[in-house]
C-alpha cells in the first residue's frame, strides 16, 4: 500500500510443509539423539518390526513351552470345572488370576481349540506391535531418551521376540495391558486407567509390581478419601472376574491364583544361580529379600518420590488441604514412579525366569536415562542395556551373567537414588 505499512503476508501452506522439511533435513544428523523426533524414529522402527515379527514367525522355529498348558487349563473351565485347585495343564497347576482364563478362553476358541498354533503366533505379534505402539507413546510424551536407543528396544532384541511370538507367554498380554494403563493415567484418564490395570492383573499376578507406585500417584493426586473408589474399582473387578471360581472354591481361587508363596525351581533362575540351591530354596532368604523389597520401596518414597518438607501424613489429605500447594506431577513423575516401583521389586524378586524379562525391558531406557548421573554417560548407558540382555540371553544362567544382572541393577538402583530431583534441577537452570 502506498504511504503506509505493508503487511507481513502469513506463510502460505506450501511454507507450513517445507519448513519442518527444510529443519528436519537441515538436522538429519541429529535426529536419532534429539528427543523431539522420537515419533519420527519410533514409527519408522514400528514399520521395520511388522516385518521383523513376520520373518521370525515364518523362519524361526515355534517351541512350546506353556500354550499347550494354557489351553487345558482353560479347556477345564469350557468343561465347567470352576474349582481352581481342579484346573491344571501339562506344567502343573493354574495359578493365573480369572482375567487369564476369559483372555486365553478367547484365544483358545479364536485359535481352533489351541490347534493352530501359527494363527496364535501372528496374534501375538499383535500384541507385540500393540504393545510397542504404547511404549514409544510414553517415550514420546516425556522425551526423556535419545530415539536411537528405541533400536535396542526393539529390534535388536531376540528374547522378546521370543517371548511374544515364539513362546506365546502370558506375561506379555498382561503388560500390554499395564502400558495401556499408564498411558490413560499420563492423560489424566484415572478411573480408566485404573480399571485397565486391574485387568492387567487378573491376566498376571506381576503387574502388582507397579502397585505401590500407582498408590503414590493416586494419594499425590486425590488424597486418600478420593482414591479409595479408584482403589475400590480395581478390588471390584478383581471380585467379578474370579466371581464364578469363588463361588466354587473361594480359598481355592485366591491360594491358587495369588500364590505369593510359590516356590520357584533353582534350575530356571536368571538372577540367583551364584548361590547354593538350598540359599535359594531358604524361606530365610525369601523374607530378607522381602525386608529389602519394601525397605527400598519406603526410602524412595519418602526422599525420592515426595516432595522436601511434605509429609506422608499429607499426602492423604486432599490436595486443596495441604499445608504445602499441591503440585501436578509431570508426566515425567509419573512415568519414574510407576517404572521404579517395578523395577525395585525385580531387583529384590526371589526368582526371575527368562519370560520375565518384558515385565521392565521396556522401562529401562527410561530408567537409565532417568537417572541423570553426570558419570553415567550415553556410552555406560547403552552398554549396561547390553549386559542387561546378554544376562537374559545367557541359557542355562550361569554365575557370571547372574552376577552381571545384579551390578547393572544395582547401577541402575544407585543412579535413580542421586539423580537430582525435579525441583532441583528446575531450580539450577
Amino acid at each position: 500500500m502506498a504511504g503506509g505499512v505493508r503487511k507481513k503476508s502469513s506463510p502460505g501452506p506450501r511454507s507450513r510443509v517445507w519448513a519442518p522439511l527444510r529443519t528436519l533435513w537441515q538436522e538429519k544428523h541429529l535426529i536419532v539423539f534429539k528427543a523431539e523426533y522420537t515419533i519420527l524414529v519410533a514409527s519408522v522402527l514400528w514399520f521395520l518390526e511388522i516385518g521383523i515379527n513376520i520373518w521370525v514367525i515364518q523362519k524361526v522355529a515355534y517351541t512350546e513351552i506353556d500354550w499347550k498348558a494354557y489351553m487345558d487349563e482353560v479347556e477345564g473351565v469350557i468343561n465347567g470345572t470352576y474349582d481352581y485347585t481342579q484346573l491344571k495343564g501339562g506344567t502343573g497347576p493354574l495359578v493365573y488370576p480369572a482375567g487369564f482364563v476369559y483372555t486365553f478362553t478367547a484365544l483358545y476358541y479364536i485359535t481352533n481349540h489351541g490347534v493352530n498354533i501359527r494363527l496364535a503366533q501372528y496374534l501375538f505379534a499383535v500384541f507385540y506391535l500393540l504393545t510397542l505402539l504404547l511404549v514409544f507413546r510414553i517415550y514420546h510424551r516425556t522425551k526423556k531418551v535419545p530415539p536411537y536407543v528405541f533400536f535396542f528396544v526393539c529390534c535388536a532384541s531376540y528374547r522378546i521376540h521370543s517371548i511374544f511370538v515364539l513362546r506365546l507367554f502370558n506375561d506379555p498380554v498382561a503388560m500390554m495391558m499395564l502400558f495401556g494403563a499408564v498411558n490413560l493415567f499420563l492423560d489424566g484418564r484415572w478411573t480408566l486407567g485404573c480399571g485397565l490395570y486391574s485387568l492387567a492383573v487378573s491376566v498376571k499376578m506381576n503387574v502388582l509390581l507397579f502397585a505401590p507406585g500407582l498408590l503414590f500417584l493416586l494419594l499425590s493426586e486425590f488424597g486418600l478419601m478420593r482414591a479409595i473408589p479408584k482403589l475400590s474399582l480395581c478390588a471390584a473387578i478383581q471380585m467379578l472376574l474370579g466371581l464364578p471360581f469363588l463361588m466354587e472354591n473361594p480359598i481355592g481361587y485366591m491360594t491358587r491364583a495369588f500364590d505369593l508363596g510359590r516356590q520357584f525351581m533353582f534350575k530356571w533362575t536368571v538372577n540367583w544361580r551364584f548361590l547354593p540351591e538350598w540359599l535359594f530354596l531358604s524361606r530365610y532368604f525369601h523374607l530378607v529379600l522381602l525386608a529389602a523389597h519394601l525397605l527400598a520401596l519406603l526410602l524412595f518414597a519418602l526422599r525420592r518420590w515426595k516432595r522436601p518438607g511434605e509429609s506422608i501424613m499429607e499426602l492423604l489429605k486432599e490436595p486443596g488441604k495441604r499445608v504445602i500447594p499441591a503440585q501436578k506431577l509431570t508426566s515425567d513423575q509419573m512415568v519414574l514412579i510407576l517404572f521404579t516401583s517395578n523395577f525395585i521389586g525385580m531387583c529384590f524378586s526371589r526368582s526371575l525366569h527368562y519370560q520375565f524379562y518384558v515385565w521392565y525391558f521396556h522401562t529401562l531406557p527410561f530408567l537409565l536415562w532417568s537417572g541423570e548421573v553426570k558419570k553415567l554417560a550415553h556410552l555406560l548407558r547403552v552398554l549396561i542395556l547390553g549386559l542387561v540382555e546378554l544376562s537374559w540371553n545367557t541359557y542355562p544362567s550361569t554365575t557370571h551373567s547372574s552376577a552381571a544382572l545384579h551390578v547393572c541393577h544395582l547401577i541402575m538402583l544407585l543412579s535413580l537414588w542421586f539423580a537430582p530431583r525435579v525441583e532441583e534441577k528446575t531450580k539450577s537452570k
